[in-house]
């Protein structure tokens, strides 16, 4: 490709709406251009990217026995019902009715059409096991579309589905796609993290996420120091704390007066005790499919509540804020709440399971209680603290450590959580109908690309790996109107293109200085200048990771490329 040809608009402001690198470069250089909030379009140079990303999942995945279909972008609602999902999904879930108003979704992910496809098309477990995968548009509302293709409206997604005769069939698929998974992100030169994770609103019995390790990222995970232990902090475990300080003596069991004194620091400041010993009330409204109640979580005064999992606990389709009235109307104190003769729902986080000698609300205006026992209370106690830097890790006690990360990828087991609903199945050996047993594997592939650039850019812009890049090598012709470094170039690209280089070669009538600051904007891997060098049979390499230059003699160039290609 020569770029005097291409469709290649590089920009020298960035987005007012950018925030991230990868928004930022992206855009600036011409890989995308939004069109409307959370909707972009990919342009020659992002479109090639993201082939690539695409052609090295599809080459892993069919390497491990999954097959390609491609299925309507639009879904019809009843499925949605079926398997319980068109009211729990939320307002994400785009709904819209036809001319006849037939109710119909944009999928934000295919588990209902995938199960409908091959439900009466799969009847014995002869045909089992069966994984079959699509790349395609998905579409998901998002509140708050930002980050560019990082939390879009309307993003290109690998969703995976796999069926299966039992659960331990599934399992091993499930072993299986996350190696599959572990070989596209290594292809794709990315620093990633495997972690436990949170079923959300796809459900199942276990999940486990792809992060790639960024400081943009807008998920935490908790990774041990020393064993491979690691965990989205919506499922993160810790092993018990160790006591901070000596434990408080108290002489019983009884009310004790503290006017006006709510707050955690309040307490710990009139009480002069570590707030270790104090328990936190956290009063969320739950909401369920059809009500909504106050429920009361109680962590250690120094922790904080993690909401997922709390939401998890008590089984709720979403936590809200709640007011103080709201607080009031349904009996509670604000700030002397405890957990004792308390007339909601509660739960207590496990980490306090039969603890003694601490402080808590005593249900009354100005009172706390002290030296109270959590011994005798039963069936209460859940995970819902979160896990933060310096916990001990659950499997090896070394110190975890908190870093955040870009979720490309989530593998789900299913189990029957939609072929129940759905009624699909076959017939087992002995003749009996059984629903698939069934695993998910996504790839958020239009995320990957910003999420490459994300983890591998500096502050001129783009450095793409080159199992990705656009284009492998930039010509860059110094000056375009000096025959001997035009036909030279001219000369260069057409034997990169015999020897199976994707080159691209900067034919523009630019100043130099515009065509590298491009070059370093676009990211290409490397860039072959040619100058005034050529008079003396000289040319140079560049790098764009290292911004190293190399002068090679130019007959020696074809040779050094082909070398750092292989």
């Amino acid at each position: 490709m020569k770029f005097s040809n291409a469709f290649i608009y590089t920009q020298k402001e960035s987005p007012k709406e950018a925030v991230v690198p990868s928004h930022k470069y992206l855009v600036k250089g011409g890989f995308i251009i939004q069109v409307a909030s959370g909707i972009y379009n990919f342009l020659p140079l992002g479109n090639r990217v993201l082939k690539k990303i695409e052609t090295i999942i599809k080459e892993e995945l069919d390497s491990s026995g999954c097959q390609e279909v491609c299925l309507g972008f639009v879904t019809p609602c009843d499925l949605w019902e079926k398997s319980g999902r068109f009211s729990k999904y939320g307002k994400e879930l785009l709904r819209f009715k036809d001319r006849k108003e037939n109710c119909f979704v944009l999928g934000p992910t295919h588990e209902e059409m995938m199960v409908e496809l091959v439900k009466n098309r799969v009847n014995s477990y002869k045909q089992l096991p069966l994984n079959l995968y699509q790349i395609h548009i998905k579409f998901r509302d998002e509140a708050r579309p930002r980050f560019g293709l990082l939390r879009g409206r309307e993003f290109v997604m690998k969703d995976g589905y796999s069926f299966h005769k039992d659960e331990k069939d599934m399992q091993k698929e499930y072993s299986l796609m996350e190696e599959t998974y572990k070989k596209i992100f290594t292809r794709l030169g990315l620093d990633f993290r495997v972690v436990d994770a949170d079923v959300g609103a796809i459900g199942g019995s276990g999940s486990k996420e792809f992060m790639v390790l960024a400081e943009t990222g807008e998920d935490e995970i908790a990774i041990c120091s020393k064993c491979s232990y690691a965990a989205n902090l919506e499922t993160a475990k810790r092993s018990k704390r160790d006591k901070p300080v000596e434990p408080p003596e108290f002489s019983g069991f009884t009310k004790f007066y503290t006017p006006g004194v709510k707050t955690i620091e309040e307490l710990s400041s009139f009480f002069h005790l570590h707030p270790y010993y104090f328990l936190k009330a956290i009063v969320k409204m739950a909401k369920f499919a059809d009500e909504k109640r106050p429920v009361v979580f109680f962590v250690r005064g120094d922790e904080e509540l993690q909401e997922t999992k709390a939401q998890n606990a008590i089984g709720a389709d979403e936590l809200l804020e709640i007011s103080e009235d709201e607080i009031r109307s349904a009996g509670l104190v604000p700030g002397f709440i405890g957990p004792f003769d308390l007339n909601v729902e509660y739960i207590i986080d496990i980490d306090l399971k039969g603890e003694k000698g601490l402080i808590c609300g005593a249900n009354l205006e100005d009172y706390h209680l002290i030296d109270c026992d959590l011994s005798a209370i039963e069936g209460k106690f859940a995970d819902i603290a979160a896990v933060k830097k310096g916990d001990a890790c659950p499997v090896c006690g070394a110190e975890l450590d908190i870093k955040k990360g870009i979720e490309v990828g989530h593998i789900f087991q299913l189990g029957t959580r939609y072929s129940e609903p759905l009624e699909a199945g076959f017939l087992d050996e002995e003749g009996r109908f059984r629903p698939f047993v069934m695993g998910t594997y996504g790839i958020g592939v239009s995320r990957l690309v910003a999420a490459i650039i994300e983890q591998s850019h500096d502050e001129r812009g783009c450095i793409w790996p080159l199992a990705v890049a656009p284009y492998q090598v930039d010509i860059v012709v110094s000056n375009i109107k000096d025959d001997q470094q035009r036909e030279f170039a001219l000369t260069i690209y057409d034997e990169l293109i015999k020897a199976g280089v994707e080159a691209i070669l900067d034919d523009r009538e630019e100043r130099f200085g515009f065509k590298m600051k491009d070059f370093e904007l676009i990211g290409f891997p490397y860039a072959i200048i040619v100058g005034k060098g050529l008079q003396e049979g000289k040319v140079e390499l560049v790098e764009r990771s290292t911004l190293k230059r190399l002068e090679l003699p130019k007959e020696s160039l074809i040779e050094e490329i082909l070398k750092r290609l292989s």
